[in-house]
């Protein structure tokens, strides 16, 4: 069985495929911070084009991770936030950042 036929059946190829992209995993730790407007996001990640970004965020939303609001203002205000879906995917951002510290002492230790 091919990894995209295990889509939706095993949980390591699900999650995989949801954080497939460069910038997911920032994405989703960004707002799991709280509900921010597009420009915030792409101020807290420079290194990313507003293109990137755009198709990283309607990528998650599509999926079901981050929700779109959209205020009828003028000028029109958007809003991205996590849904019930992805504010569980903190539990595993707060691992990542406790492994990601230990290897971050690792290579320290190393290169010593």
């Amino acid at each position: 069985m091919s990894a995209e036929n295990l889509f939706g059946i095993c949980p390591y190829v699900t999650t995989q495929k949801l954080l497939a992209g460069k910038w997911s995993i920032l994405v989703m730790h960004h707002l799991s911070e709280g509900t921010k407007r597009f420009n915030e996001l792409h101020r807290e990640m420079a290194d990313l084009t507003q293109t990137t970004l755009t198709k990283q965020l309607r990528f998650l939303e599509e999926e079901g991770l981050v929700k779109r609001t959209v205020y009828p203002e003028v000028p029109p205000r958007v809003e991205y936030s996590l849904t019930p879906i992805g504010e569980q995917f903190k539990i595993v951002l707060d691992s990542l950042e406790v492994w990601g510290n230990q290897y971050i002492e690792y290579i320290k230790v190393k290169k010593a």
